[in-house]
């Protein structure tokens, strides 16, 4: 079978971006025993834990004490509104208050739902992995923007499928003017291109996304995933008070 990687590189892109558009939905149930509060566990000397930055044999980008007792992952696609709405309610707050504590790991993971989708996670990868978190939160963040963007340039790549695999997702990108977006973020535009011509790797990150997805049952985003356990939380206010239920407390001062 085809993976995703495979088939959004061969085919329109109006269909996968509808998809992305629509609502996300519910995952497996999990619940989550109450623990007493873990103590703070200090960062290692002149950093704060969310300078603390390394790739998981997930290819996910986990922030924070690689240690902490608590380790929450996010599957996030960057083309999805709820995983938008979630950076720009509470994925600050979960940061500053909660990583910073030591005891909370925060992993991010791309589940990949379309074209541009995969084109923008090759993009936040495309530099040091202390970049990986901002970048993603940027598109996050301006979501409405790239979302328009996105719709004003699909009708330029009805025939993408058709150049060479290593100008295809430099194609995506300049069309749907990702490379001027991460230009103004520390991407250079040639280094862009030469991340995305990459076809090899670039596909690989929808292969992951494929296989993950059917290891750990993620069919929606974004998905929280906490201490292994998949969690129905999909609000910040909801996950703040699963964190604390499992023993995090917010930094103090």
């Amino acid at each position: 079978m085809m993976t995703i990687s495979r088939r959004i590189a061969f085919t329109a892109l109006a269909a996968p971006l509808a998809l992305a558009i629509g609502a996300c939905s519910d995952t497996a149930e999990g619940d989550v025993a109450a623990t007493e509060a873990f103590d703070a566990v200090p960062a290692p000397e002149g950093q704060e834990w969310t300078d603390v930055v390394e790739v998981t044999d997930y290819d996910g980008y986990l922030l924070g004490n690689p240690d902490a007792p608590i380790k929450l992952v996010e599957y996030g696609s960057l083309t999805c509104g709820a995983c938008a709405n979630f950076a720009q309610t509470g994925a600050d707050q979960l940061k500053e208050d909660y990583v910073n504590s030591g005891i909370v790991s925060f992993e991010l993971r791309n589940q990949v739902h379309n074209a541009f989708d995969l084109t923008l996670a090759a993009l936040a990868r495309c530099s040091a992995p202390e970049s990986f978190h901002p970048l993603a939160d940027q598109v996050w963040k301006n979501f409405d923007t790239v979302m328009g963007q996105m719709q004003q340039a699909q009708g330029q790549l009805a025939n993408v499928g058709q150049l060479p695999e290593d100008q295809r997702f430099v194609a995506i990108a300049d069309a749907a003017g990702f490379l001027d977006f991460f230009a103004a973020r520390g991407i250079s535009r040639d280094q862009a291109r030469a991340c995305l011509a990459d076809s090899e790797e670039v596909l690989a990150i929808g292969t992951r996304s494929d296989e993950q997805s059917t290891e750990l049952g993620v069919d929606s985003t974004p998905t929280f995933i906490l201490n292994d356990r998949v969690l129905d939380e999909r609000s910040w206010d909801d996950l703040e008070a699963v964190l604390q239920t499992a023993g995090a407390r917010p930094v103090e001062g």
